[in-house]
């Protein structure tokens, strides 16, 4: 009888119906068996039928964020790994999404003092306007297409060189899987490159692992370094500025980033003495167990010295650290004087004492140089000196994603193995190799010239690599207002200068800066027409940000 007049009751004022569960008036659940089946086997069509207008569309979504129409979420903020949320990206931050809602409100006419945004916060080459290499396209169209093997249309060693790929695939096709440390054949062609590029110093097939870019590389191999806790956790050293993939990898693992300061004073430099301060100061609260070293720099451009380079290696010798060579910018030198030195070239040239210890994993891509491929993920990676069971458990690990995309691993073998002097395709490779080299040279140029006529703005020379990291001076009462707003004095400068001119740079503290020092990060990829209205448009903003603040 109860339990009917209850059914009777919440009949003239129904709330919430979920699967054994009534929220009874007043805002009381109850749960209970007699009341299930009752509603079960002759009152539910009755409970269901409406007696007052049903909820919108958007108050029952809201019903079910309140948690109302489903049981409490299993993943929320509280409950995820906690290591993601210390997770940060800065060439794909707050600024370029503002600068994609920027790009949106133009294309629906919306007026700005600006009619297009020009992005230089990445290094995506073709996204620039950099044109692909025709040779590396006119293999990969014949590999994914077979049948255009058959156009008189391509040239006879792009048709031989497809051919040859796609023999050393899984049933002839780059659709196939490969073996997780690669195919074997681009890795014998990646050896080949290294001992060629490295004047015959000997290169082992055995150790090459193709990936996924350079970037999945890194993370693997700092995913094999890392362990212990509390003073024991694994310290990496990383230089500062750095790119944003090492210390997102880092926090991801939960590993401690250790800070060494490149010397901007010194057109970048490394030198030993910081890479010493920064070690003995880790050691306190930490392992340290490896040592970072991007070069050519990213976000710096600079080509650091082979007297660096030694002295680099000699102090991993000394202190027992891993070495990780990230040398994706291998092919981007300019400067006059400056020349590209593998670690590996060096480490094997000092001699036993140091090519029999240093344990040593450096990293090449298709991204970057002059191919600017960056959408094939294409990369590789060398060990030297891998204790043979690590080796064994890398090997494991890489398996667990099957394999790098086949298609980058094709593209990765026509840029180790390109078109040689007797083949047709040569000249033509060869000339825009050249073109696209030389214009990233002119406009390295033409940005440090430009930038360092601005007052406020000093703008080191761009050595190599794609990006110039210039220092600004922003005016005590422009970082005061950022304070306000909550934002670093740097980001609220590139935020402003994005809304202002339609320019999207990225903070330098999205990669790291000394104290009391701000920066920005651009490439130097856009064409040089519209390069040379980007550094105008910096110039000007900058005149008259720091009027508007003094």
């Amino acid at each position: 009888m109860r339990v009917r007049d209850e059914l009777q009751r919440l009949e003239a004022e129904p709330r919430c119906v979920t699967a054994g569960c009534l929220e009874l008036g007043g805002g009381t659940r109850t749960r209970g068996l007699s009341l299930s089946l009752s509603l079960s086997l002759s009152l539910t069509p009755r409970l269901l039928r409406p007696h007052s207008p049903q909820p919108s569309d958007k108050s029952r979504t809201n019903m079910t964020e309140n948690g109302l129409l489903h049981p409490e979420r299993v993943l929320t903020l509280d409950t995820m790994n906690p290591n993601i949320k210390r997770v940060e990206y800065a060439v794909r931050g707050p600024i370029v999404q503002r600068a994609m809602q920027l790009e949106k409100e133009l294309q629906e006419g919306v007026k700005k003092p600006f009619t297009e945004v020009i992005k230089a916060n990445i290094g995506d080459c073709h996204a620039m306007g950099q044109q692909p290499i025709t040779f590396f396209r006119q293999v990969l169209a014949l590999c994914s297409y077979p049948e255009l093997l058959n156009d008189n249309k391509f040239p006879e060693d792009a048709k031989d060189r497809a051919r040859r790929i796609l023999q050393a695939c899984g049933g002839g096709s780059i659709g196939a899987y490969s073996a997780s440390q690669g195919i074997e054949l681009v890795r014998q062609d990646v050896s080949r490159y290294i001992v060629r590029r490295d004047g015959g110093v000997p290169s082992n097939p055995d150790n090459i692992y193709l990936s996924t870019g350079a970037s999945d590389a890194i993370a693997t191999m700092l995913k094999l370094l890392v362990s212990g806790e509390g003073p024991t956790r694994t310290g990496v050293m990383i230089s500062i500025p750095q790119y944003p993939l090492y210390s997102a990898a880092l926090a991801d693992l939960g590993a401690i980033q250790i800070n060494y300061y490149l010397d901007e004073s010194n057109n970048w430099s490394l030198a030993v003495g910081e890479l010493r301060r920064a070690l003995e100061a880790a050691r306190k609260h930490c392992n340290p167990r490896a040592l970072c070293v991007i070069n050519p720099g990213n976000p710096t451009g600079q080509v650091q010295s082979r007297q660096c380079i030694e002295d680099v290696i000699r102090f991993a010798a000394e202190e027992n650290l891993f070495l990780m060579a990230d040398e994706v910018y291998q092919d981007n030198v300019y400067a006059e004087g400056c020349q590209f030195h593998s670690f590996k070239k060096v480490l094997f040239e000092m001699g036993p004492k140091y090519s029999e210890k240093v344990e040593l994993a450096s990293f090449h891509s298709t991204s970057k140089c002059y191919m600017g491929e960056c959408g094939f993920r294409g990369g590789y990676m060398e060990v030297i000196n891998l204790d043979p069971a690590v080796k064994a458990q890398l090997t494991k690990l890489v398996s667990v994603r099957l394999c790098p995309p086949v298609p980058g691993q094709a593209l990765l073998d026509l840029v180790v193995n390109p078109p040689q002097p007797d083949e047709p395709s040569y000249s033509t490779f060869m000339n825009e190799r050249t073109a696209v080299l030389a214009a990233l040279a002119e406009k390295a140029r033409m940005t440090e010239e430009i930038l360092n006529k601005v007052p406020g703005i000093r703008c080191n020379p761009v050595q190599g690599a794609m990006y110039s990291f210039p220092q600004i001076q922003i005016p005590h009462k422009a970082i005061e207002e950022a304070k306000e707003k909550g934002q670093a004095p740097d980001m609220f400068y590139c935020m402003t200068l994005l809304d202002e001119m339609g320019i999207c740079v990225v903070p330098g503290s999205g990669f790291g800066q000394r104290d009391g020092t701000y920066h920005f990060r651009m490439t130097i990829l856009p064409p040089t027409d519209k390069l040379k209205i980007f550094l105008a448009k910096v110039k000007e903003f900058h005149q008259r940000f720091t009027e508007r603040y003094s």
